[in-house]
């Protein structure tokens, strides 16, 4: 007797893992994997995932006042996805995928900044620490491109806000600053999004097609920073994006085994599935008994097929080591990423000429307003190539 579970991407091909990897979905440049570059990840946590490994220059906890720096990540806690989740997409060389879900600079060095607290609190005060920690060593560690994932508590227009200080002396420093918008679909900026000398980076939602005329803006926020200048400054795919799962957690022994059912081609061999994973699932969550599949032999009943692919859909299940995600907090890693490319080509490129770049060669997303959007698509090629150009003439005179 035949089955057919699936997963819930659009597109999805039974039995194919068909979501388009990152450098796809945005046209990067293969060439270049952010060589040379240091990308500092201001996050909740990071884990030590083998997408990483061997690239990590120092991890940070800057969640106290007493800094704590190791040669990688020492603790591993739920607060870490999320950080291994940033710095993954962005940066991760797809080693669990065959190299199939690689971030874009995928041989960038990585400086992972811890700023969760103790009881497991973000808030402005824990992001300021981490952004000057990072200021302060900037040239042991020579980070070129900050990412942040994390946002602040209140809206402020006051322009001594010390985030908004610290995002400028990082800027000035030659650093460029990379900050996701949100994703409350709201008119509304909180710290350090807010900042002006922040890249601020909205989303749109690519529905996994490289077809263009089913794209739209993701709901994330907009508004200007306290200087009046229009947030965000251009929007990245930031929907159905392969992310890894937190190694030997629970989420991710239940979702081996239900990753395995996307590729069962009868009601048999799903049973022989669950029954040889049946200690890593999590009957309660699926309101099943372990008898109803203990006791399963040819076939499982309509129920039980139910209940295990609503699961599958709540896990958002790509394959045995990723899960699709959402929001800017993933958008804003990829524009990292290719601003770490165009570094690898141009060293010489200050953040106001990144800046300018990225902006110039972006594209509108068409029926959408620019407030929303800012500068439109991020074109990584169109950036690099200009970047590399840039190299030949300084570009305050290519204007």
């Amino acid at each position: 007797m035949h089955i057919k579970f699936k997963s819930n991407y659009p597109n999805y091909r039974a039995k194919q893992n068909n979501l388009l990897p990152t450098p796809q979905r945005v046209d990067a440049d293969d060439s270049l994997r952010g060589e040379g570059v240091t990308i500092a990840f201001v996050d909740s946590g990071f884990s030590r995932h083998p997408d990483i490994q061997g690239r990590v220059v120092v991890h940070a906890d800057c969640g106290t006042n007493h800094v704590i720096e190791t040669p990688n990540v020492v603790e591993v806690s739920p607060l870490s996805w999320h950080g291994q989740m940033t710095s993954v997409i962005g940066a991760g060389d797809g080693t669990l995928s065959g190299g199939f879900y690689r971030g874009i600079a995928s041989r960038a060095n990585l400086v992972l900044v811890k700023v969760s607290t103790p009881d497991g609190r973000i808030k402005e005060p824990d992001i300021l620490r981490g952004l000057r920690w990072i200021y302060d060593t900037r040239h042991r560690y020579n980070v070129k491109v900050v990412n942040v994932s994390v946002g602040g508590d209140d809206v402020s227009n006051d322009p001594h806000h010390p985030l908004y200080v610290m995002v400028k002396k990082l800027t000035q420093a030659g650093i460029n600053v990379v900050i996701s918008a949100g994703n409350a679909n709201m008119n509304m900026l909180v710290p350090p999004a807010s900042a002006s000398h922040a890249i601020t980076v909205g989303g749109y939602d690519d529905k996994n097609t490289p077809n263009a005329s089913h794209w739209s803006l993701f709901h994330h926020n907009w508004g200007k920073a306290y200087d009046g200048m229009p947030k965000p400054n251009l929007i990245s795919v930031s929907a159905w994006l392969a992310s890894p799962l937190l190694p030997d957690s629970a989420t991710a022994k239940e979702i081996a085994v239900l990753a395995r059912l996307l590729k069962a081609e009868t009601h048999a061999e799903a049973i022989r599935i669950l029954k040889q994973g049946i200690i890593a699932l999590d009957l309660k969550a699926m309101e099943l008994e372990q008898s109803t599949l203990s006791k399963a032999e040819d076939k499982l009943d309509d129920e039980t097929i139910t209940k295990l692919q609503a699961r599958i859909y709540h896990h958002k299940i790509i394959d045995e080591h990723h899960q699709h995600v959402d929001g800017t907090s993933v958008s804003a890693p990829i524009v990292s990423a290719v601003i770490a490319q165009m570094v690898q080509v141009n060293p010489s490129l200050s953040p106001e000429d990144v800046r300018e770049i990225l902006s110039s060669t972006s594209d509108p997303l068409p029926h959408f307003s620019t407030e929303k959007q800012g500068a439109g698509l991020l074109k990584p090629k169109r950036a690099v190539q200009k970047a590399r150009l840039a190299q030949a003439t300084p570009l305050t005179e290519r204007h």
